[in-house]
């Protein structure tokens, strides 16, 4: 916790931290503000951005669904890459490990700062969601998704089940994040580990489109990255939710393990 606190707190006192914090703040508002002024909205597969022009509850969705295309991955990769990359380019990383340190240790708190850093983010994401969509378009019961009746819920409904895609959304990025970290074990640019870490999801979204490569879609995790989706349609689909948090649970554990047993061999000249 000492390691974790001592991260946190150089997040705080970052100018990085604030402008990309800053930035995920500001795409609800610009999504509201495009919706507002668009009489006929662009369309998206979960139709969120058309249902936002309705009510204000559903523009947090919509901001989830454009931000999990690229700007997510993009930042995740940016975050878990400059945990370990980052600081060998600055040489802050020498310092911390001139201590009598686990260096799993080191590791772990990197990690779980950049978990909080986007977890934060995403929480800025929704709340300026729905202050903005209730401004521009106030907040009402949501309709749920249903191809044989008008299913709605509560207010209070529709907060639990955005909840809930936050945190799958959240899982999602731990994924990304993950794998940014370990290829930033194998380098010392956090440039290289960032852009890395994009190819490598670009390549399995680009897999992932082409039915030719349908047998690789169960184990592509990108392949289930709108499954949050499926949690506002009626009947819910739980298949695409249950397989994407264990896809996603399994590659994150596969990729910060790599990253750990890279980490403690790797040479680093103090």
């Amino acid at each position: 916790m000492r390691l974790l606190r001592a991260e946190l707190t150089k997040l705080v006192f970052q100018k990085r931290t604030y402008i990309g914090l800053g930035g995920l703040l500001v795409v609800p508002i610009l999504l509201t503000v495009a919706l507002s002024l668009s009489h006929r909205p662009g369309r998206n597969p979960s139709g969120f951005l058309t249902l936002a022009t309705h009510n204000g509850m559903y523009v947090p969705l919509a901001a989830f669904a454009v931000l999990s295309t690229f700007l997510l991955p993009l930042l995740a990769s940016m975050s878990g890459s400059h945990q370990l990359a980052g600081e060998a380019e600055q040489g802050t990383i020498k310092t911390w490990l001139t201590h009598p340190l686990n260096r799993g240790s080191v590791l772990m708190s990197k990690w779980g700062a950049a978990v909080i850093y986007i977890a934060v983010g995403l929480a800025l994401v929704a709340a300026g969601g729905y202050v903005a969509g209730a401004i521009a378009f106030g907040l009402h019961d949501p309709l749920l998704i249903s191809k044989t009746a008008i299913v709605g819920t509560s207010i209070a409904g529709g907060l639990w089940l955005t909840f809930l895609a936050y945190l799958y959304v959240l899982f999602f990025a731990m994924c990304v994040l993950a794998l940014a970290m370990l290829i930033s074990t194998f380098t010392d640019s956090s440039l290289t580990a960032a852009i890395g870490a994009l190819v490598v999801v670009i390549v399995m979204t680009v897999l992932g489109s082409f039915s030719y490569f349908d047998f690789l879609k169960p184990y592509l995790f990108t392949n289930y990255g709108d499954g949050w989706q499926d949690l506002f349609t009626r009947p819910m689909v739980w298949t695409t939710i249950v397989k994407g948090i264990i896809t996603f649970g399994a590659y994150t554990t596969v990729f910060t393990s790599a990253a750990w047993l890279r980490f403690r061999r790797k040479d680093i000249l103090v």
